[in-house]
């Protein structure tokens, strides 16, 4: 079974990007190191394409060359945080409509394919320079939780599960600048998103 981790920074993390295998340092390294131990006899390929910086649209532009072309059984999603920092760091318009529209598309594109989509809810812990994204954000996990709801096969919620856990411990245990997990972070997502994982393994 072949799986594509698709995303941004989180998904990334510093993967090298001249070497297929290799699976940057975060969760879907994490995710990796658990799951195929627990299915020895099964051939599992995961590839991580995850760009540091990108939007939904950038995933809707390469989705085609970095996921339909490889043929995957499924797809693991995370997205959106960007099209936040990116507004309040640089200005960037935030179109609301075009952001549902693309999200949209790029479900739909990968549904018609025939992968099996997971889609794993971006999250805003409170740093002190995020509050003021909090709103917005809001706004915006909406827009995601409706879409991916009702295209992806599953959905995995974790703005919630983090801010949860961070009124009862630090939040800087599970992100330091409120948007990129540490060690404990990436654990978490790897731990919830391996039971989505699970039921779709062939």
């Amino acid at each position: 079974m072949k799986i594509i981790f698709f995303g941004d920074s989180i998904t990334d993390c510093d993967r090298d990007r001249n070497d297929e295998t290799s699976l940057g340092n975060g969760y879907v390294k994490i995710l990796a190191d658990k799951l195929r131990p627990i299915y020895p006899d099964t051939d599992i390929e995961l590839i991580n394409k995850g760009i540091s910086g990108n939007e939904v649209s950038d995933l809707l532009a390469r989705v085609q060359t970095d996921v339909i072309a490889h043929k995957p059984d499924a797809v693991v999603i995370m997205i959106g945080i960007n099209n936040i920092i990116h507004k309040f760091t640089g200005g960037k318009e935030l179109n609301f409509k075009q952001f549902e529209k693309d999200l949209t598309e790029l479900l739909t594109v990968l549904k018609k394919a025939g992968i099996t989509v997971i889609f794993l809810e971006p999250f805003l812990l409170p740093a002190p320079d995020k509050r003021r994204m909090r709103k917005l954000f809001d706004d915006e996990l909406k827009i995601i939780d409706r879409v991916a709801s009702s295209l992806a096969d599953e959905f995995v919620a974790y703005d919630e599960m983090f801010n949860g856990l961070a009124l009862s411990i630090p939040y800087t245990e599970y992100s330091l600048d409120g948007v990129h997990p540490t060690h404990r972070g990436s654990r978490l997502i790897a731990d919830t998103a391996i039971k989505a994982i699970r039921k779709h393994l062939l």
